[in-house]
């Protein structure tokens, strides 16, 4: 059986293939990749390469649904991912099982057994349906509980300007430029939030269509968004707001609607 793995975390995906090539000696791991762009390139390149994927969720440039609407996907689905509310909605959607992280030997096993017997190919249209279907229905944070000082404090999401990473930190920061310290990882905030209103630029920050004062053309394709609000407090290194090239057009497609 031949493996595509596409993870942007590297310890996650040799990790992965480790277990793979050494619990079941057919499995040959042909490629491992990080982004949703290079996982559309590559498929694209080689239609015929692969029989099964392993495919976490959230890439580095968006999440791997985005891969179904670019590339005819011909090889079964296993979906990866570290939240199980993405579980249900990929099961359902048609891919031949999901893992949740830390991947352990026993579902690892009774997936590719699964895939073993399952016809190729995916039905993407049953993915894409179930993801609308997904975003009308879905309930979004309407708080969060973040840290100020020594105190827990609920902040409503529509009074966020923009989360970011700094200092193996996550923070919200509000529209009066207050900073506060969010538990959440990033991968679990987004989930969270409204796609019409909020937006990942990039690994490290997400950003409110309101809070956009401007955007700034920079060179090799990049953004530079100009925000409506500054942090009222020092906070270290001022936030990086810079939109990542692979999310630029997105990002634009979204910021006009």
């Amino acid at each position: 059986m031949r493996v595509l793995i596409i993870e942007d975390e590297i310890m996650a995906r040799r990790s992965l293939e480790k277990m793979l090539e050494s619990n079941f000696p057919d499995i040959e791991v042909v490629a491992e990749l990080g982004s949703v762009s290079d996982a559309v390139a590559w498929l694209k390149a080689r239609p015929e390469a692969v029989d099964t994927i392993f495919m976490d969720v959230e890439l580095s440039d968006g999440e791997c649904f985005e891969i179904f609407r670019q590339v005819e996907v011909k090889a079964n689905v296993v979906m990866t991912t570290a939240y199980d509310n993405y579980a249900v909605k990929a099961f359902e959607a048609g891919s031949v099982d999901y893992l949740l992280k830390p991947i352990d030997i026993v579902p690892l096993g009774r997936a590719v057994e699964r895939c073993r017997h399952a016809g190729g190919g995916t039905d993407v249209e049953r993915i894409l349906a179930a993801l609308d279907k997904n975003r009308r229905d879905k309930e979004y944070k309407e708080r969060f509980l973040v840290h100020l000082n020594d105190r827990i404090v609920p902040v409503k999401t529509s009074e966020v300007a923009f989360f970011f990473s700094e200092d193996k930190n996550n923070h919200a920061v509000t529209r009066d430029g207050t900073v506060y310290i969010v538990d959440s990882t990033m991968d679990s905030i987004i989930t969270g939030l409204d796609p019409e209103c909020f937006f990942r630029i990039s690994r490290s920050c997400i950003i409110s269509k309101d809070a956009v004062e401007s955007v700034t053309k920079l060179l090799g394709g990049r953004l530079k968004i100009v925000s409506k609000v500054n942090p009222s407090r020092n906070i270290g290194p001022e936030p990086d707001l810079t939109v990542s090239r692979s999310r630029g057009d997105d990002f634009l497609e979204w910021l006009e609607k």
